[in-house]
């Protein structure tokens, strides 16, 4: 999550900034306007490509972590067969 909040605060820094640039400039209204426009499509760009990244990263770790659980209950299973075993022979 850690990550996830480093980018996304990274994506408003720059957004933002690039906001108070434009305002700033010494431009016409028109020429502001469209350029608030374009760093708006930018950024709206940036954010949806970002999302897109952290979903196929949380697919990716999902997928990992469903393995993960798989492997383990396959190692259980096989513990508690040798231990029936093992107790069945003991007896």
């Amino acid at each position: 999550m850690e990550r996830t909040t480093a980018i996304s605060s990274l994506i408003c820094g720059v957004v933002l900034g690039a906001a108070v640039a434009v305002l700033l400039a010494p431009e016409s209204g028109e020429r502001t306007r469209r350029k608030l426009l374009n760093q708006a499509e930018r950024g709206r760009k940036t954010i949806l490509e970002s999302g897109q990244e952290m979903f196929e990263r949380g697919r990716e770790l999902y997928e990992r972590g469903r393995e993960i659980a798989e492997d383990a209950a396959e190692m259980f299973e096989r513990g508690k067969r040798i231990a029936e075993k093992t107790i069945n022979e003991r007896i």
